[in-house]
């Protein structure tokens, strides 16, 4: 299955890069896939330095600001223990990893990742149909150089129904963040 996600990747300086992705994991998380884009900042990052953590996380303001580049500050995070980087201290669960193999025969890559380090912060809040329907709109949002922008655009209407009848504080400013992304879009979107 596919579990959205956040990964920590460290640049060449050693600064904290965060990308939503959504690996491939089974129920024992004692590895996982990435498929990161080749042109990807994440995939850069691991070929050079081929660790990083995966959070699970109900943030969901978060996921649309990391998937629009809008991060301005990093999140509140504290140095990783058996890996070379950050966790994100507000995240419900850190999969601390290191890089197995990488294979950049295909379109999208894949990074066989194996987790040698689990930390629970806190619980995950449960489900919501408003985080859930932000979640996709993040998703659409990183599309906007595949897909049209009115195809786009006529899902996120779908989708703030969702949001307008069951989110919070936070899932509205994200989806208003996605929507004003997509409709100021010129050219393409941002590739984690």
């Amino acid at each position: 299955m596919i579990l959205e996600a956040l990964v920590t990747t460290l640049d060449v300086s050693g600064a904290m890069h965060l990308a939503p992705m959504g690996p491939r994991v089974d129920a024992e998380m004692l590895s996982f896939l990435l498929r990161p884009f080749p042109t990807s900042q994440s995939y850069r990052n691991l070929l050079a330095h081929p660790e990083g953590v995966l959070h699970v996380s109900d943030d969901v303001l978060l996921l649309a600001k990391a998937a629009i580049g809008r991060v301005t500050e990093p999140p509140p995070h504290k140095p990783a223990e058996s890996v070379r980087g950050f966790v994100l201290t507000d995240a419900c669960r850190a999969y601390e990893f290191r890089v197995n193999s990488i294979d950049d025969s295909e379109q999208r890559v894949k990074i066989d990742c194996d987790v040698v380090r689990v930390e629970r912060m806190r619980d995950f809040f449960g489900f919501n149909r408003a985080k859930h329907a932000v979640v996709e709109a993040a998703i659409l949002a990183t599309r906007i150089h595949l897909l049209p922008k009115d195809e786009i655009l006529a899902e996120f209407a779908n989708l703030s129904v969702i949001v307008g009848k069951t989110g919070d504080a936070q899932e509205h400013e994200a989806m208003t963040l996605l929507q004003h992304y997509v409709a100021e879009a010129s050219c393409p979107g941002v590739e984690v």
